[in-house]
């Protein structure tokens, strides 16, 4: 097991490495002008194409059946260590990613960098949140898995792959600490921890539970984090040519601007 498990972390971190290294051949042939705003934006693009990866390597685990074993053995021994007191915690940290929650909260953020005039932060979250639910949608249609059936649990629509609230919340909370490190780039700490104490929560929430299998949250943490972080991307390389994704005075007596 330990063995099966280096072995797929190395080949996930050869591929990741690979595609950037033709990723980032390609554009300097064909594409210089990409060359400066890719350069600021690296990490970004290779933590992207990290998780890009890590998904597609889950998805074809699931779709051949590989992972099924595993993913039993965890949801049991989850099911059987969480203490019956934590169920209602639980069903209140999965409500704080369910579509109640997550849209009114969007739309604040949204509003509030609107207000400010961060454009380019403002579009970000919406993009983000966005393509979260038509990529939950689009791949529960087309995966079609069963949910677990371990032990009773409540009822979702839908099938299992991947977990729509944890891929929601890994795309709204990942946006926004794009959106405050770019804002305020000295304060990213606090929001980052934020970030991954909620998106750790609402995913171990989904299994203690029982309505999701491990690698439903797995991929579904892979595809979030991946859709803004990539969308970031395009977007720096968009605002190159278009001022109005620019946060305005960028540049005041000769200093710049904390955006």
């Amino acid at each position: 097991m330990t063995l099966e498990l280096i072995e797929e972390v190395a080949q996930w971190a050869l591929i990741t490495a690979a595609v950037y290294f033709i990723f980032a051949a390609y554009t300097q042939q064909t594409r210089p002008s990409w060359k400066e705003p890719l350069e600021k934006r690296r990490w970004a693009l290779l933590a992207a194409l990290a998780f890009a990866v890590g998904a597609v390597q889950v998805a074809a685990e699931v779709l051949g059946g590989e992972s099924r074993p595993i993913d039993k053995s965890i949801l049991l021994f989850i099911h059987s260590h969480a203490p019956r007191s934590f169920q209602g915690f639980f069903h209140a940290v999965t409500m704080s990613g369910s579509w109640a929650t997550i849209v009114p909260l969007a739309a604040a953020v949204t509003m509030a960098f609107l207000l400010s005039r961060h454009r380019f932060e403002a579009l970000l979250i919406v993009s983000s949140v966005v393509s979260a639910a038509v990529i939950v949608y689009v791949v529960k249609s087309l995966v079609g898995r069963e949910r677990p059936v371990l032990w009773v649990t409540d009822l979702y629509w839908g099938s299992s792959f991947p977990s729509g609230h944890t891929l929601v919340v890994t795309a709204m909370s990942t946006a926004l600490v794009l959106c405050l490190r770019r804002i305020w780039p000295a304060v990213h700490a606090l929001p980052l921890f934020t970030a991954v104490t909620w998106i750790l929560l609402v995913a171990l929430s989904r299994l203690v539970l029982g309505v999701h299998w491990p690698t439903d949250v797995l991929a579904a943490v892979c595809l979030g984090a991946f859709l803004p972080l990539a969308i970031s991307v395009v977007f720096e390389l968009i605002a190159t040519k278009a001022p109005v994704l620019q946060t305005p005075l960028r540049k005041m007596d000769g200093k710049q601007s904390p955006n």
